[in-house]
């Protein structure tokens, strides 16, 4: 399998803490951050993490206690936990991978989705042809990125997310500030899921995107096919 050790990877996280009005603490999900970690790092590619405001990154506490094979391992990591500890600014990256992915959590609702630099720089990285991929509260961070036509970027393409039915299902349909679902479907994109919780990933050119915790792992897999093929 061909090795990527001259492609660079941006993964991307919420500095968001603090689910809506409630008392109730959020960030980025362990696993949507450890997986594609492995994942990308296995297969040679430089990878580092970015968010809003730079610096140490809040997990969701609720994704620390469910341990799996990849969030041992990252923790177990040193270089990933200072990668993590100290992460890059948004506004202050400059445009030069190859991918980014938006690692889901529900914190992205709240800064993500509303960050302009993310936005105009998911923009240009998509019109100069980068991949651009998110998995389950993630593609929130797509809702204010263009594509090459000024249309939403997810207009006309096929997408997956975190669906309203899991919202529902969490109890946080009423906290979120909009169903990801809904608004995605409002900005025109052909919007797909698998069964709740399940693994479902979407590849529509070079916009990958998956529906929960679940599909990470499938998401990562499919960026990496997306680079191999360039």
């Amino acid at each position: 399998m061909k090795t990527l050790t001259a492609i660079k990877i941006l993964l991307i996280v919420t500095s968001h803490t603090q689910m809506g009005n409630t008392k109730e603490s959020t960030g980025f999900w362990l696993e949507e951050l450890a997986t594609p970690y492995a994942e990308f790092t296995k297969a040679g590619a430089q990878v580092d993490i970015a968010s809003p405001l730079g610096g140490k990154a809040p997990a969701d506490p609720k994704s620390e206690k469910e341990s799996s094979e990849a969030t041992r391992a990252f923790l177990a990591d040193d270089v990933a936990k200072k990668k993590l500890a100290n992460t890059l600014a948004l506004e202050k990256v400059k445009d030069t991978y190859d991918a980014y992915f938006v690692v889901g959590g529900h914190g992205v609702m709240w800064d993500l989705a509303t960050h302009a630099p993310l936005h105009s720089l998911l923009t240009t990285a998509y019109a100069r042809g980068a991949v651009v991929s998110a998995v389950c509260h993630g593609p929130a961070a797509l809702v204010g990125v263009k594509g090459p036509d000024g249309k939403p970027i997810v207009a006309g393409k096929r997408v997956a997310a975190f669906t309203n039915e899991e919202e529902k299902a969490v109890k946080l349909d009423s906290v979120v500030p909009f169903p990801l679902e809904t608004r995605l479907r409002e900005q025109g994109a052909r919007f797909e899921s698998g069964p709740m919780w399940g693994s479902f990933a979407v590849r529509d050119g070079r916009l990958i995107t998956g529906q929960n915790p679940a599909s990470s792992a499938a998401v990562a897999r499919e960026v990496l096919a997306a680079l191999r093929e360039k």
